[in-house]
């Protein structure tokens, strides 16, 4: 190591959304000292990497997307840490070192751990990982209303904490389809509104229609029974199709259900900004399916006794300890948030839901699924509307309409939604072709002489 050369290369700096008691500051300084009970007791999303000596400390939650790059420079190996791949990319051409880039070798640190990387050599690190969030089963035994207040509750302090700091006059856009989770946040964000001294319709649910989408009948329905219909901006786009090579570009992933889902995301947020100019905060629900284990395990190869004997498969996917689906890519929502938080950043938005933090996390985890469920795939699948819509009427007092479940693609695409499915082998094709005709550029640079290009094929 060559002593006196920064090598540690932060291209986003710290971050903390929705927290009610933690800074940025705090974070970064908890990441720094490797303090995983300090990092344990915050609130909110957070992502921060500092530098100890030779010791890289990185740390993230659900909601902040963080990945790092081993650089090699004539100083010695850099940790290029950003919350998107192609930030690493264009920081390594900057350097005249793009052809060294693959997005293949970047790590996406997996969420809810602290990791630490020894940056003493030029190979790979190996990283150390802390869990800093357990997530474990605490099952409760209570009737499902009460365990369904107490979601409600951690939900409702969660909004709070966010809304706190944003100006008291300014609008809030809800992503809004009628389902439960969407439908739980509206209700919610209203009372939260309230309790805050604000107007609760500050709050505007938009939702997307395709053509003849289902969710925007049912979206009409929910606000005509709780007497919100006012509020509503239905986004019509009978003529527009996802465009599914963007929205592998944007999200950096190729995962197909994730991909759809932000093809569909992006052209809402791209005409809710036509349209308002001005907006700048965005609320929604993703979370809410994971947390409720509400996901159709038929579309997977998943097993109900896998779904159930594993708390945080859904937040965080397969693995032991921290290591999941792949290096460059963690697992579950951990990986999959980028659908809503990179089409969110695209379109100038700061994107949150509480469905996300921590502390909803874990209410949600005093659910005895196993006891409730009984062995049903059916009784779990309904698990949710009989424990999250009494709940919210508890907190609220405005009952919740409940209607079928469907993914947001689907129920904004409606009819024409199977024209435009795709399947992984597809996006995967996608995504490499993308960075196959970007890394052609840096490869075919003046910068890379014909010595070091015959090296690298040799390799």
């Amino acid at each position: 190591m060559l002593m006196g050369v920064e090598r540690l290369v932060d291209l986003v700096g710290p971050s903390c959304d929705g927290a009610s008691s933690t800074t940025a500051s705090d974070v970064s300084d908890a990441v720094f000292r490797g303090d995983a009970e300090a990092l344990s007791a915050s609130d909110g999303h957070f992502a921060a990497v500092r530098r100890d000596g030779a010791t890289v400390r990185l740390a993230r939650t659900l909601g902040a997307p963080l990945r790092y790059f081993v650089a090699k420079l004539f100083h010695g190996p850099y940790l290029v840490v950003s919350d998107r791949i192609d930030s690493l990319y264009e920081w390594c051409c900057a350097e005249r070192i793009g052809w060294q880039f693959d997005p293949l070798y970047t790590r996406m640190i997996p969420a809810h751990h602290l990791v630490e990387i020894e940056q003493i050599g030029c190979p790979d690190p190996n990283p150390r990982y802390t869990r800093f969030f357990d997530g474990a089963y605490r099952p409760r035994n209570a009737p499902p209303s009460e365990l369904g207040e107490s979601y409600a509750r951690a939900a409702l302090a969660a909004i709070r904490s966010w809304l706190l700091p944003i100006p008291a006059a300014e609008p809030v856009a809800l992503a809004f389809s009628g389902g439960i989770d969407s439908g739980a946040v509206l209700l919610l964000a209203r009372a939260a509104m309230a309790e805050l001294g604000r107007s609760p319709d500050l709050i505007r649910p938009f939702t997307l229609d395709l053509g003849a989408g289902a969710d925007a009948r049912q979206a009409a329905t929910f606000l005509e029974q709780t007497g919100l219909l006012h509020t509503w901006e239905r986004v019509d786009l009978p003529k527009a199709r996802p465009d599914i090579e963007h929205a592998i570009s944007v999200i950096e992933d190729y995962h197909p259900l994730d991909v759809e889902c932000a093809a569909a995301a992006l052209l809402l947020l791209a005409e809710v900004r036509r349209r308002h100019p001005q907006l700048r905060y965005l609320l929604d629900g993703d979370g809410g399916d994971e947390n409720l284990k509400s996901y159709p395990v038929e579309d997977s190869d998943l097993t109900l006794d896998s779904v159930l004997r594993n708390p945080l498969l859904y937040q965080e996917g397969w693995g032991i300890d921290a290591m999941k689906h792949s290096l460059a890519y963690s697992g579950g929502l951990s990986r999959g948030y980028v659908r809503t938080y990179a089409p969110a950043k695209l379109h100038g938005f700061q994107a949150f839901s509480p469905f996300t933090i921590r502390a909803v996390i874990s209410r949600a985890q005093e659910i005895p699924f196993q006891r409730l469920a009984a062995g049903s795939l059916d009784r779990l699948y309904a698990l949710k509307s009989e424990i999250v819509a009494p709940g919210v009427e508890a907190v609220t007092g405005v009952p919740t309409p409940v209607f079928s479940k469907r993914r947001f693609q689907e129920g904004a695409g409606g009819e024409i939604y199977r024209q435009w499915r795709v399947g992984k082998a597809q996006c995967r094709r996608i995504f490499l072709r993308q960075w196959e005709q970007r890394l052609s550029t840096a490869w075919d640079s003046p910068e890379l002489s014909d010595k070091t290009r015959s090296n690298l094929g040799a390799v």
